[in-house]
């Protein structure tokens, strides 16, 4: 039996152009958190992988906190400060995303430093609750004395614009990972929703790649094609992360990992952080969702724009994809814990970077209901914690190890 019962479904709205449960209308999943549960969470290091909320302060508030407080219960949002501390979450990496279009107009480097210097801004405004941080050390450090451990994640490598110097530079700023490519494929990469350009990583792909580990930051394979996935783990020489990725053979999404994938990770001591996109994890939504896109490419074969947009606004409405609960997002983490083990498994929700989640886990203060959830199911308590956070801190540290024993010291500038 699941640890949730069946949602069912009152009101459907649009949003981000599919119809969708709304939550708020829905009957919201029966998990009664117990005291067991919350002594675990509590003593526990929640870290996630992956939250889009600098790119929403950007849009909704020009990058001005006076606008938007996060010091305040912010409901459009999925994050704010309050419902950080209820869901228990010790440290937060803080994608630093831009649109893969600038990388294009060759702006996406400059865009993604002005990220990196509003994640940095929000610390500085909010000292109280939040430090940035650098290394596992930090990490621990700053979770001891009560403060959100924040950290920056790159995503996609067109943010490099096709320079190691970039690279170095961005490391130096403070980014600890880097998603390889974001939906396009790149000259040197190849993504998951794109068409191939070099049939996985090419040469110069393999040098971004190990200067990363020389530099002793992550190389996230979220959002590549499965060949750039195998590619990457040939060729790097520290663990790897998916910062925000699901399970292939649970819901059938390029986005998520494929099990010939997942069978590699235990080798390589690397970590999948499960993503709560409803479209990733939810099996029908997945198909709907692939079905659209696939739907929207062909009818830009034959139709401009205005009346792609037209006739995909009206499959879009006549295809509800299903929101799903809490449920899902744990058969998951079964399904990486069966193919991956426990080890290698942990939470990147992709919260304010995607339009619909899983009722139940509706923003970052539902945290304690994965920990219920596990416990339902019989996780132990050692891999409870591994899941919420410390599997991800092994990682890290091994990365951060092998970048000192390659003549770098991870909590100092690069060299060029």
């Amino acid at each position: 039996m699941s640890v949730v019962g069946q949602c069912i479904v009152r009101v459907m709205m649009p949003i981000f152009g599919f119809v969708i449960a709304n939550a708020a209308n829905a009957e919201e999943p029966r998990v009664k958190i117990s005291e067991t549960a919350r002594e675990i969470h509590a003593k526990s290091i929640v870290i996630d992988g992956h939250n889009d909320l600098p790119w929403k302060i950007r849009t909704k508030s020009n990058s001005e906190f006076k606008i938007l407080d996060i010091a305040k219960t912010q409901p459009k949002l999925h994050t704010d400060l309050p419902r950080l501390k209820a869901g228990g979450v010790g440290a937060q990496f803080w994608s630093v995303w831009v649109p893969v279009s600038l990388g294009y107009k060759g702006t996406a480097l400059l865009t993604t430093i002005e990220q990196i210097e509003l994640v940095k801004k929000m610390v500085t405004v909010y000292p109280d609750q939040l430090e940035m941080a650098k290394t596992v050390a930090d990490i621990r450090r700053i979770y001891g004395e009560g403060k959100i451990a924040s950290l920056i994640g790159v995503e996609g490598g067109h943010c490099i614009e096709n320079s190691i110097s970039n690279l170095n530079h961005l490391f130096d700023l403070g980014a600890r990972y880097m998603t390889v490519t974001h939906n396009d494929s790149l000259d040197w990469a190849d993504s998951a929703t794109d068409t191939s350009k070099s049939n996985g990583l090419s040469p110069f792909g393999k040098e971004v790649i190990l200067r990363m580990n020389r530099l002793g930051m992550m190389v996230d394979i979220s959002h590549v094609s499965a060949k750039t996935m195998h590619d990457v783990l040939d060729t790097s020489q520290a663990p790897v992360i998916f910062s925000h990725s699901s399970a292939r053979a649970v819901a059938n999404s390029p986005r998520n990992v494929p099990d010939d994938v997942l069978k590699r990770i235990p080798e390589h001591d690397g970590v999948v952080m499960v993503n709560y996109f409803s479209a990733f994890v939810v099996p029908k939504a997945a198909e709907v969702y692939q079905a659209g896109l696939d739907y929207k490419r062909d009818l830009q074969k034959e139709h401009d724009s205005a009346k792609v947009n037209q006739l995909y606004n009206r499959w879009k409405s006549e295809h509800p994809m299903p929101a799903g609960d809490i449920a899902d997002v744990l058969d998951h983490i079964d399904h990486l814990t069966k193919v991956a083990g426990w080890r290698h498994v942990g939470i990147g929700s992709d919260y304010d970077g995607v339009g619909m989640v899983p009722i139940g886990l509706d923003d970052v203060s539902t945290y304690p209901r994965i920990t219920q959830g596990l416990l339902d199911r019989g996780y132990t308590e050692e891999q409870i914690q591994g899941i919420l956070g410390e599997n991800l801190l092994r990682v890290m540290e091994k990365v951060e190890q092998t970048a000192q024993s390659l003549g770098y010291q991870v909590d100092h500038p690069s060299s060029p």
